[in-house]
């Protein structure tokens, strides 16, 4: 796993640098870089791979749980923490549906704006009445806030 880290950020750090860090020999990282691959690794990419075709077959909906029960099914032997962990290790992840929170509390004591429209919502000339609404939109950065305003005469957005 630290071999791994150093051969995919040489790059951007010198070997040297990073393996005291990481507390492995220089010798070590560049030794490594000529073996084939262990037979462990070997016997852990062919799940991985599997997981990977699977998560894009449900949509990216299973968590652990079901992604190795749909590899039982396929004939693949893997138990829910090797399923679980190698996820975790190949950045598979299962969406989630974040839940609905109430932002509006109307149940307070402050002042409240006067209803001046009285449900007339014809009026006679343009720029007379406006009414506005605001929404949110739940995102992966968080809440973004939708406002828009109307005049009632043209039933065009003026803001």
């Amino acid at each position: 796993m630290r071999y791994d880290f150093v051969e995919r950020h040489r790059g951007r750090w010198p070997v040297r640098l990073m393996c005291p860090v990481l507390a492995v020999s220089p010798g070590g990282c560049y030794d490594r870089r000529g073996r084939p691959r262990s037979d462990r690794t070997l016997r852990r990419e062919a799940p991985a791979v599997a997981i990977r075709v699977v998560h894009a077959e449900v949509k990216a909906r299973y968590g652990g749980p079901r992604i190795r029960a749909e590899l039982a099914a396929r004939g693949e032997a893997c138990c829910v923490d090797t399923a679980a962990k190698l996820m975790r290790e190949h950045g598979v992840a299962a969406k989630t549906k974040r839940k609905f929170r109430c932002t509006t509390d109307s149940n307070h004591d402050r002042p409240v704006a006067e209803n001046v429209v009285g449900r007339q919502f014809e009026p006679a000339e343009a720029n007379q009445v406006w009414t506005a609404d605001i929404t949110y939109i739940p995102t992966r950065a968080g809440w973004l806030y939708l406002s828009a305003v109307e005049d009632l005469y043209s039933r065009q957005i003026v803001g």
